[in-house]
């Protein structure tokens, strides 16, 4: 039995199987579904076609059939029905679908794109669209790229009552009351359905509401209740699934052929299945033909346009839908809002036509529209007026421009510049300056009213400078000024008459740098607005550098001396600034901040010293940690010492890392802050990141923040790549016995800032490197001198400098083997020395050409002297 379910399953299999298709295949024309190969297809490929058909309610039975349908040979039927006996679908309970669905099951349908969801992402064309460089209005209505639109028809609503039944259809005639019975049957291709123990009733052709009357004359032969004008017993005949039939599109569509439709579908149901009309197919009459008498003809601008569906009728099996080519078409551009290509009917009007575009957009110029005509033997040119729009007829060619309003104002004043609205304004007959500046609302505070100009646009569109005292005006000295339309009155500032002036700070201040001038500004103000004097700022030494006229050339600046007190307070006679002018506070004599020093190793209190003077030593350093343990090695003391590339941290970085630990432990220790911890949190933000919010939450992450950026600013300079390998730091060797012995004495060093003294403990090795059997560390031995050692690694290397060799001592120093005549005298191996062998380098073999070179060169030399001497 084929109901009208296969409508659905037709989709759901041709989509399925363009699914599983390979690339090429599913590029082809829906014809090509017929030439499907069922070995082709993995068993993955049919479970997802077989789950799709189940969760769409169709059984394997109806899958087959409908492949059937769709002109699968059926060899390959056979193949796809074994391959689904064979197979276990992921259904519940681990069984195949079942053959026969539920008794009284409801009407199913899936949308194109609930269906290819996750397997088609973007349909494939049916032709070359050419739509996007000459749109045709309506084109891509039944057919675009992206395909939302579907018009299935809706299976799930009501029968309509005159729904007429044909062979397919599926009754459901409910007999309930007094007596009960419930009958399914479907419509033979006789015309009839067969009622059990009643018989068969001919149906086909009547409506439903007509079929009803006839099944109950028919039934109240055996349920009596049915008749008279009080039964106890009702009839309700109902349509099951619906039956599918077959329509013809022929003509101008893109896919011409037989489609198989619901039985509810309609012509733009149709329409939709051959993707619409193609370029050269008409929109305006398409004609329905049944039994070949012509029913309808559809004009499907009435639906775009309108909205209208009165023409959009039911099909019936065997109909056909013909689309001959387009009648007639015209073009329209321009301000439009659908600027397009249109089909027009013989006798339409411009006005309708410009119905069709959707009117005028907002910047349209309606009084008059260009048109472009054929006329026999050329092209002509007609100009259609406002009143004339619903007159023109419209002929096949025409090409309508519709032009913009002008780019120009014909009442409009323009005011710029110091008043308290500049802009547009409306321009009136005799409207004057003075006018126009009041509708403004005046002029601002730093209007410059001695000199206002008004740009004045002549006929010939040149351009006129006017220039007024709008002082003398107010005061009544001169006449106001009419204005002319396009006038451009522009109001300049004072600001505008010179250059922008500033002072400018630098030196021992929070925040040196540029600030703005203000008059009567004297020195403390600047200081002030800078963020105050800095702690190693010296108020004798404050002085102001001010611009000067010399005409010769001979002094660049006045210097003026200030005196600030150091709390900033008012003084009787202060010097004040002038624009320019620059404020440099300098530094106190010999300020300077903390410098530190570190001891390490075998001393009795090691850690970080601060250096009181500048005549600190290192004997000093050892008796302020307590002096060395029992266990420290005097001769291996090394300090190391800041190099000139070493990058120190600036006193401003200094400041902030002392604030920000400052800042942490005030978050850390002070959950609930005082009032005056909370003005010291404020005033720490402001400092470090310009805010003034003490809330915890936001504190803590500033904290961080500022950490990292500082961090990174330190960081910055030493990440930079240079040639040469630089070192920050260096050893420097010390005899810290001779030191210990004799303070103060030439060996005895002054510390300086970064200093870190390392007393080692006893050490008792020593260490062989460089070109040696076996480099290695050893026990060191009292009275043993260096071949010792060299023997206890394996000897010299084959290419060793024996002659080069020097021992690393403990404390930095070197000593290298000297010679004497043919004898090396080794250097003293002490605890933690290093004992290195350079090597002489790879040796390079003498290839064979070069020594023939060399041999010819030689026997050269030898044959030219040989000669001199003969001929002497």
């Amino acid at each position: 039995m084929i109901s009208s379910r296969l409508l659905n399953l037709n989709k759901l299999f041709l989509i399925g199987m363009m699914a599983l298709l390979p690339f090429g295949l599913a590029a082809q024309s829906l014809g090509d579904i017929s030439s499907i190969k069922v070995d082709d297809l993995s068993d993955q490929q049919i479970q997802v076609l077989m789950n799709r058909a189940t969760e769409a309610g169709f059984s394997e039975a109806e899958l087959l059939q409908m492949a059937q349908l769709r002109g699968v040979p059926d060899t390959e039927i056979e193949k796809l029905k074994e391959r689904l006996e064979g197979m276990v679908f992921g259904l519940q309970g681990g069984q195949k679908p079942s053959t026969s669905g539920p008794k009284r099951s409801p009407r199913r349908q899936m949308g194109f794109n609930e269906i290819t969801q996750g397997i088609i992402p973007q349909e494939e064309k049916l032709e070359d669209d050419k739509s996007a460089s000459e749109p045709i209005f309506g084109l891509d209505f039944f057919y675009s790229k992206d395909r939302r639109l579907t018009f299935e028809p809706n299976l799930n609503m009501a029968t309509p009552r005159n729904y007429i039944l044909g062979p397919g259809d599926e009754l459901y005639v409910d007999v309930y009351g007094q007596s009960e019975q419930f009958y399914e049957a479907s419509v033979t291709p006789e015309g009839q359905v067969i009622l059990e123990n009643i018989g068969p009733i001919n149906v086909s052709g009547l409506s439903l509401d007509e079929a009803t009357e006839v099944i109950k004359n028919r039934l109240s032969v055996f349920y009596t209740g049915l008749r008279g004008s009080q039964p106890n017993t009702f009839l309700q005949v109902n349509l099951g699934n619906v039956r599918t039939i077959k329509v013809n599109l022929v003509g101008e569509v893109r896919l011409p052929g037989t489609f198989t439709l619901s039985a509810f579908s309609t012509v733009f149901n149709a329409l939709y299945a051959a993707g619409g009309p193609n370029r050269n197919g008409t929109m305006r009459k398409i004609k329905l033909i049944r039994q070949d008498k012509e029913i309808a003809e559809i004009d499907i601008y009435n639906f775009l346009t309108k909205g209208e569906q009165g023409l959009n009728v039911s099909l019936q099996d065997q109909d056909v839908i013909w689309v001959q080519p387009y009648l007639e078409r015209v073009k329209v551009e321009g301000a439009v809002k659908r600027p397009k290509i249109f089909e027009i009917k013989p006798g339409e009007s411009f006005a309708d036509i410009l119905s069709y575009a959707g009117g005028f957009t907002d910047e349209a110029y309606r009084e008059r529209v260009n048109v472009t005509r054929m006329t026999d033997k050329e092209k002509a040119v007609s100009d259609i007026y406002n009143e004339q729009f619903s007159l023109f007829l419209a002929k096949g060619g025409d090409q309508y421009k519709i032009g913009e309003v002008l780019d120009r104002y014909t009442n409009r004043v323009q005011v710029k510049g110091s008043v308290y609205r500049p802009g547009n304004y409306a321009f009136q007959e005799g409207m004057t300056l003075s006018e126009l500046i009041k509708k403004a609302e005046g002029l601002s505070g730093e209007a410059y009213r001695k000199r206002i100009n008004i740009v004045r646009t002549n006929d010939d569109l040149t351009t006129q400078m006017l220039q007024i005292d709008l002082g003398a005006i107010e005061a009544g000295l001169s006449p106001d000024i009419p204005l002319k339309r396009e006038d451009v009155v522009q109001v300049p500032s004072i600001y505008q008459l010179s250059e922008e002036v500033y002072v400018k700070v630098s030196g021992e201040v929070l925040y040196p740098g540029t600030y703005p001038y203000s008059q009567d500004m004297t020195s403390e103000d600047l200081i002030l607005m800078a963020g105050g004097l800095k702690e190693a700022a010296s108020v004798a030494n404050i002085e102001i550098a001010r611009r000067t006229a010399d005409q010769e050339g001979r002094e660049f600046s006045q210097i003026i001396p200030v005196p600030v007190r150091q709390d900033l307070e008012l003084s009787e006679n202060p010097i004040g600034l002038l624009p320019f002018d620059h404020l440099t506070i300098r530094r106190k004599t010999n300020f300077s901040l903390e410098r530190m020093a570190s001891i390490e190793g075998q001393v009795n209190a090691p850690g970080t010293f601060a250096i009181r003077d500048a005549e600190e030593r290192i004997s000093d350093l050892i008796e302020r940690a307590g002096g060395l343990t029992a266990f420290a090695y005097p001769r291996g003391a090394t300090l190391i010492r800041r190099t000139e590339f070493y990058q120190t941290a600036s006193e401003d970085i200094r400041k902030e890392r002392n604030l920000l630990n400052l800042l942490e432990r005030l978050n850390r220790e002070n959950v609930a802050p005082t009032e005056s911890q909370k003005q010291m949190i404020d005033r720490i933000n402001a400092y470090l990141f310009g805010e003034k919010d003490s809330s915890q939450n936001d504190m803590e992450e500033s904290v961080i923040n500022a950490r990292r950026t500082l961090l990174n600013e330190i960081s910055a300079s030493r990440e930079e790549v240079d040639p040469i390998k630089i070192k920050e730091t260096e050893a420097i060797a010390i005899d810290l016995e001779e030191i210990i012995k004799n303070p103060d004495s030439k060996y005895d060093l002054i510390l300086e800032e970064g200093d870190i003294l390392s007393v080692p403990r006893q050490l008792q090795t020593v260490r062989l490197r460089g070109d040696v059997i076996y480099p290695t560390t050893v026990r060191h031995e009292t009275s043993r001198g260096l071949p010792y050692y060299i023997n206890r690694a394996g000897g010299f290397d084959s290419r060793a400098k024996k002659r080069r060799t020097y021992v690393v001592y403990a404390n930095g120093e070197v000593s290298r083997t000297k010679n004497f005549l043919l004898f090396n005298l080794y250097p003293k191996v002490e605890p933690g020395s290093e004992i290195i062998v350079p090597t002489k380098g790879p040796r390079i073999p003498i290839r064979p050409g070069d020594l023939v070179g060399l041999t010819t060169g030689l026997a050269t030399i030898a044959l030219v002297i040989t000669q001199i001497l003969n001929n002497r």
